[in-house]
């Protein structure tokens, strides 16, 4: 019998999604350069709003039983297309933010996003409850959790940058 994830069984996946994170954000970085970066800032809104709406809406729906539903009322499946707005929000911030830093912007952006993928998580970890509440994260303790999230949004921010930089291309 399945007795869930423990933290060392984390601290392997995080160690994946780092290799597959930085795989994803090294070229972005290297290719979608500051002046095309800064001057598309509705790439970067559009493709934070199609990537997280979607996987957003994918994973309350495909999850609800056996993760969202142990923490979320049932109504709040119902608002997972506001993803959509949430996501393109904090795509929007974070445009706004690594094009005031120096360097790549597009470094910034997935670093920001791995930030932004920390407050997801203590806020799921100490507001939340997951930890505690659902079954198979009963054996994972904050620390490895938080680290995780790091790197797992990097790869997600990562995958919206290119979209972003598909768009930014094709819009011209």
């Amino acid at each position: 019998m399945y007795q869930g994830l423990t933290s060392r069984e984390v601290w392997h996946s995080t160690i994946i999604f780092g290799v597959l994170g930085f795989a994803a954000a090294i070229p972005l970085i290297l290719i979608f350069n500051r002046e095309l970066f800064q001057r598309d800032w509705r790439a970067i809104g559009a493709a934070s709003a199609i990537f997280w709406g979607m996987f957003g809406v994918t994973m309350i729906f495909v999850f609800w039983k056996i993760y969202y539903s142990l923490f979320y009322p049932a109504w709040v499946r119902w608002l997972a297309p506001l993803n959509i707005l949430l996501y393109a929000g904090f795509g929007l911030g974070m445009w706004w933010l690594a094009t005031r830093f120096p360097g790549p912007p597009a470094l910034w952006f997935v670093l920001l996003g791995g930030v932004e993928g920390i407050a997801e998580h203590i806020f799921g970890i100490y507001v939340l409850r997951i930890l505690e509440k659902v079954p198979f994260l009963q054996g994972v303790t904050p620390f490895p959790a938080i680290t995780f999230s790091f790197f797992e949004y990097i790869l997600y921010w990562a995958i919206a940058g290119w979209i972003a930089y598909a768009f930014a291309r094709w819009w011209g």
